[in-house]
């Protein structure tokens, strides 16, 4: 059965999604910067109310994905302390100068995390040659990319997101994200058929999930 993620800026979203059948959230911070790390206050709230997986975004900063070592002890510090509230998984991604995956640091996150699974965000979209790091991701030891197929929205990226499924054969997880709605979820679905979806559900502008949109998200994918 295909799958759709949520992406909560707060913790009301977060409790909309579980309470209308989302299968899984990202609780971030700072919508306006495409999401951020969110404080451990809410990350224990939301792990207090929610039974479904909680993922949690690991990014100091919003900007392009090129950390300084103070940056990325941050983000080590925060995986770890994160651990211990019983989080299912994060999400986190990092570049090198060169639009490159940066092979090192995010092995050694990814290792930190574990036996959590770990999410590379889209910050994949920025990247210069996607068939090279889909295959540097994987080697990481990501469960998951979340893309739009390296353009600004998934139905732009739609044929990229097409190639990524069938290039990744099964070694990794590819959930389109970015623009997705349920206006475009069928024909995204049908055109790249992956088995996970990553959406806001978010219609009116607000910072709030539509309870309305997640039900037709679901709906839709499953028709």
């Amino acid at each position: 059965m295909k799958k759709i993620e949520i992406a909560c800026f707060n913790l009301e979203s977060a409790l909309i999604a579980q309470k209308v059948g989302a299968d899984r959230v990202e609780l971030c911070a700072d919508m306006s910067v495409g999401g951020t790390t969110p404080t451990i206050e809410i990350i224990q709230q939301a792990r207090e109310h929610l039974t479904i997986d909680l993922y949690v975004m690991i990014r100091p900063r919003g900007g392009d994905f090129v950390y300084s070592m103070h940056e990325i002890m941050y983000m080590y510090l925060d995986i770890l302390e994160f651990k211990d509230i019983g989080v299912d998984g994060f999400v986190f991604g990092i570049l090198t100068n060169d639009g490159k995956i940066d092979i090192e640091v995010n092995k050694a996150l990814v290792d930190l995390a574990k036996p959590f699974p770990c999410t590379f965000h889209r910050a994949f979209d920025e990247v210069l040659d996607y068939e090279n790091a889909l295959e540097d991701v994987i080697s990481c030891g990501f469960s998951t990319i979340l893309t739009s197929g390296t353009f600004s929205n998934v139905m732009e990226g739609k044929e990229v997101l097409k190639q990524l499924v069938i290039q990744a054969n099964n070694r990794i997880e590819i959930m389109p994200g970015g623009g997705l709605r349920s206006i475009n979820i069928s024909a995204l679905n049908e055109m790249v058929d992956a088995n996970w979806y990553h959406s806001s559900a978010i219609t009116d502008g607000s910072e709030i999930a539509s309870p309305e949109e997640i039900v037709q998200l679901k709906k839709k994918l499953q028709s």
